[in-house]
């Protein structure tokens, strides 16, 4: 099993990100070390204690990291971050989770499992959030397979 800091810096490496947000200890040295290496590197930092009072960010975010904050915070404050750093645009979305927090609230939100890692004497769970792939398009889903298509954009009931 990974550690929480071997994942983070292999997805940091695999995103590249030109504007980075992070929430919790080592997401936020993790950052810190990638925005030293790239200087063109935006580094939003939210304060785990206080992740909520970060909003709304400076400007948009292709990658987010997470961890040490919503064990620490009542389910609504947690969904309300995450809720958040996806409304304001964040491109990819990374969370590390005990399990205290249901795997039912991170679907509700678009996550996805990912797989675990350890903190040391603890094991989380890490969930993703990927713009990109949210919502993918499907052949079925245009006007082509609505009711009456020949009627599109002619008659208005």
């Amino acid at each position: 099993m990974t550690s929480i800091q071997q994942a983070f810096a292999t997805i940091i490496e695999d995103c590249r990100p030109d504007a980075l947000v992070s929430c919790g200890a080592i997401a936020t040295s993790l950052a810190d070390a990638w925005q030293r290496q790239h200087d063109d590197c935006h580094h939003y930092r939210l304060d785990s204690a206080h992740p909520n009072d970060g909003f709304p960010l400076p400007g948009t975010a292709d990658l987010a990291l997470v961890c040490d904050t919503l064990e620490h915070h009542p389910q609504t404050t947690g969904e309300l971050l995450l809720g958040q750093l996806r409304n304001y645009g964040t491109h990819r979305i990374v969370v590390a989770a005990g399990d205290d927090w249901p795997f039912r609230v991170f679907i509700a939100l678009g996550f996805q499992r990912q797989g675990l890692v350890n903190d040391g004497d603890r094991e989380l769970t890490l969930y993703s959030y990927n713009l990109d792939h949210y919502n993918p398009r499907r052949r079925w889903n245009n006007p082509d397979h609505w009711a009456n298509p020949h009627m599109w954009d002619k008659a208005r009931w």
